[in-house]
């Protein structure tokens, strides 16, 4: 705390006025004082001796003349071993050490220390006495899960410090001191296992950063082979209610080829935040066999919260995927749903009384949307290891109108847009991607050659679809029909993905790229059929066999029999590869 303080002058929702004597930074925290509590809050504008707050709690009982105690530090969240596996709220309490100290309706003021000061953690020492280090290297490493959390010098010491004293190997707490430092100037430093780190402030402790080139591998077909997201990218998933944006997630979370996953509940409906705190330590990590929560963050905030802690939950989220990012591991962040904080954001907007922009959204809005994208991307550290973070936020436009302020401004700073179809979702076609309106800038892990052929035929299906409602079936040709039932076939096969079945969801690479195979053999093959009525019944035999062929174990005995079956099939109707296919798979 500081010696600054000041009064409450006014009360606008969750902004709160106060007269100080003192000084005071933007973006500083600030306890008002109420009863018997305290209020969390931070400074978002400064006019002369008048500071506007915006309150982490409900508002109500804050009365003018009330008391305000400004800390002299910046929302911050504390760093360390033991984040692994936590529910938190926006501002990194623990949530079910809260529900212990406030029972099952939460009670404002009670703030509960992110990380159990109490724990023993095993430290392994990695630096010696007189060796030169700086911000964002490493002293030592303790066990944490499946992984090794290394310890640092904090990220805000600037300069070189030299290693006075190091702790040995053995057992120690989060109040014990594990090293003392001495900077350039021959002052102590002492740090500990952990360090608070202000949330809206990019970690920059790395040596390089890289362009985002490897694709992360998310075992979802229609990501990984027509619209890949790389890692250290960015990627955003806007969609209407109900298209299967949680659930889309939730397979991305289970089966990307990351370390960590970070989920930011940001304003959902507190259905969805339930649903996603009941299932996550029910489901298996496919890689260790125990449950996903070990490697999993959950920053909670729910629509019925108070609306400027969305803001908090979206950078806390971050600030804690860096700070994985910087022992070299592969971060994925995912932010559910931004549209939430933009909301926030326009609500604060109007209460500063500020132009408002479109649809009344603050002008700087974008800023905003583009400053946290950017907090993505992959790193060379300084030992020379890589780490990434890797960010996806849904959007979720009324009506499913992608023109919509947030949807537009976030499309403009992303490497990836997955756009999800009222249409393709009421048809049951998950995931309901839409295949038309989405793109990607990154490159995947198909060559771009056998995409494009792909492509190609999506296109002209969809055409002949288009046709077929005008002038219905019997007013297209038969080679028209069979572009149609290819186009359908595709769609069917690879695009839909069955997240609720552990094969079909965990489409590897390997996977992908022999399926694909079979399916451009077909799909560019002419075939000897009379009719319509014949060529429909032969693609719905060809479709349900490759759907069959989905549920079975790559290279299994049933994999190899359905295959035999497929090929049989297409051999059945004189299949002969056109050209085109044939060069694509010699390539």
């Amino acid at each position: 705390m500081t010696d600054t303080k000041g009064k409450v002058v006014g009360v606008n929702g969750n902004m709160v006025s106060v007269e100080f004597d003192g000084t005071v930074s933007m973006n500083e925290v600030a306890y008002v004082k109420v009863e018997d509590s305290s209020l969390k809050s931070e400074v978002i504008r400064i006019r002369g001796n008048v500071a506007q707050l915006q309150v982490y709690e409900m508002t109500k009982g804050i009365k003018a003349g009330d008391v305000v105690e400004f800390t002299g530090d910046l929302l911050s969240a504390e760093l360390g071993p033991g984040l692994l596996g936590q529910v938190y709220d926006g501002l990194q309490n623990p949530l079910p050490l809260l529900a212990e100290k406030a029972g099952w309706f939460l009670e404002k003021g009670i703030y509960v220390d992110p990380l159990d000061k109490e724990k023993q953690w095993e430290f392994t020492p990695t630096a010696k006495v007189g060796d030169v280090l700086k911000a964002g290297e490493y002293v030592g490493s303790v066990p944490e899960g499946p992984f090794t959390h290394k310890i640092f010098v904090p990220f805000y010491l600037l300069g070189s410090y030299t290693v006075k004293s190091i702790a040995e190997k053995g057992s120690y707490t989060l109040k014990d001191t594990i090293a003392t430092l001495t900077d350039e100037k021959g002052n102590d430093v002492k740090i500990g296992l952990s360090f608070k780190w202000p949330v809206k402030r990019a970690v920059n402790c790395y040596a390089e950063r890289l362009a985002p080139t490897e694709t992360m591998v998310t075992k979802v077909r229609l990501i990984d082979t027509f619209f890949p997201v790389a890692r250290g990218g960015t990627y955003c998933i806007p969609g209407p209610f109900g298209a299967g944006k949680t659930v889309l997630q939730h397979t991305t979370s289970k089966y990307a080829d990351v370390d960590i996953v970070i989920i930011a509940a940001c304003g959902e409906r507190a259905g969805e935040v339930v649903e996603t705190l009941t299932e996550f330590p029910e489901l298996k990590d496919p890689k260790t066999g125990k449950s996903l929560m070990e490697r999993t963050i959950i920053i909670c905030n729910t629509s019925s919260m108070p609306v400027a802690s969305r803001e908090a939950s979206v950078y806390t989220s971050v600030t804690l995927a860096e700070y994985y990012r910087q022992m070299g591991l592969n971060v994925l962040l995912l932010a559910d749903s931004t549209s939430r904080w933009a909301q926030a954001l326009r609500e604060m907007s109007g209460r500063l009384e500020e132009i408002p922009g479109e649809e009344a959204f603050p002008a700087y809005m974008e800023s905003y949307i583009a400053a946290f994208y950017e907090r993505a991307g992959q790193v060379r550290l300084s030992d020379g290891s890589k780490g990434s973070v890797t960010i996806g936020g849904t959007v979720s436009p009324a009506g499913g109108n992608f023109e919509e302020p947030v949807t537009q401004a976030t499309l403009k700073v992303v490497g990836a847009f997955h756009g999800l179809s009222r249409a393709r979702s009421d048809a049951r076609k998950y995931p309901a991607i839409d295949p038309i309106q989405s793109w990607s800038k990154y490159h995947g892990i198909i060559a771009q050659d056998k995409v494009d052929f792909c492509f190609n035929v999506l296109k002209k299906g969809v055409d002949v679809g288009s046709m077929m409602k005008v002038v219905g079936e019997e007013g297209t040709s038969l080679d028209d029909y069979l572009v149609y039932l290819k186009e359908e076939m595709l769609d069917a096969v690879y695009f839909q993905q069955n997240s609720f079945d552990a094969i079909d969801a965990n489409a590897t690479v390997e996977r992908q790229k022999y399926d694909l195979d079979k399916l451009i053999k077909i799909l560019g093959s002419d075939f000897t059929l009379s009719d319509k009525d014949e060529a429909r019944t032969y693609f719905n035999q060809l479709r349900q066999k490759f759907l069959d062929w989905n549920y079975t174990e790559f290279e299994s005995d049933d994999f190899k029999k359905l295959e035999k079956e497929i090929d049989d099939l297409y051999a059945s109707k004189s299949g002969k590869l056109t050209v085109e296919a044939e060069n694509l798979l010699k390539a």
